[in-house]
């Protein structure tokens, strides 16, 4: 079972001058939930090397076991800090393909030709993408095999406009992802803010927030199986 987990490498917040980038709990929930059920895990990122941390994410009010032990982890340190290039990334090298959230795949993994491809490539081979909070982001641009967008007439979830705007981050993102989903077609669906949600359509699976990143990889292990 080899699952590809893909990083951003935005790690500028719009305009602000403030810091962005991955989401910690977002990766290491799925990275130890893949990883303890015995998956063999890529890292990758568009640049390749260390991706940017969301400095937030670091912070004591975010810290969950996943994050603490990824702390106290050199090996799985050692493998973020060198993330293979995305653009090297084959489809029939893994069987799925995991995106954590953080607000710089808004930027960069949501236009990115080697991440549209590879999530082309996937649901083309049969093989599930998954992608969780802002990660959904990933899906706006890819299509179906039909030509229509992947997303349309898919249950959908991702990072909603009033989790957005609890964070204040409304009029700073490039645009507010639960919009963006609705109107490529797809069918969101949410709970109440920051509470975990996860949706399973065929093989497009998608949480809302950081609450949700372990159960997105519980998900994924349930369809690979």
């Amino acid at each position: 079972m080899k699952v590809l987990i893909v990083l951003t490498s935005h790690d500028r917040l719009g305009d602000t001058g403030e810091k962005t980038g991955f989401w910690l709990e977002e990766f290491a929930a799925p990275y130890y939930c893949l990883k303890d059920a015995g998956a063999q895990l890529t890292l990758a990122s568009p640049d390749g090397g260390q991706p940017p941390l969301d400095p937030k994410s670091s912070e004591p009010d975010f810290q969950t076991d996943a994050t603490r032990r990824f702390e106290g982890d050199p090996v799985a340190r050692r493998e973020l800090a060198n993330t293979a290039k995305l653009a090297d990334m084959k489809t029939e090298d893994f069987d799925a393909v995991f995106y954590p959230g953080g607000h710089g795949p808004l930027w960069d993994l949501y236009s990115d030709s080697n991440s549209i491809a590879l999530i082309e490539g996937f649901i083309a081979a049969g093989k599930p993408v998954a992608a969780v909070c802002h990660a959904p982001a990933v899906l706006l641009k890819a299509k179906a095999a039909s030509g229509e967008p992947l997303v349309q007439g898919k249950k959908v979830t991702g990072f909603s406009n009033s989790e957005e705007a609890a964070v204040g981050l409304t009029d700073v993102v490039p645009y507010l992802l639960e919009d963006q989903l609705t109107a490529l077609g797809g069918i969101y669906q949410k709970t109440e803010d920051w509470n975990p949600l996860v949706t399973v359509d065929g093989l497009v699976i998608t949480g809302q927030n950081p609450a949700s990143s372990e159960s997105v990889a519980e998900a994924l292990l349930k369809v690979l199986r």
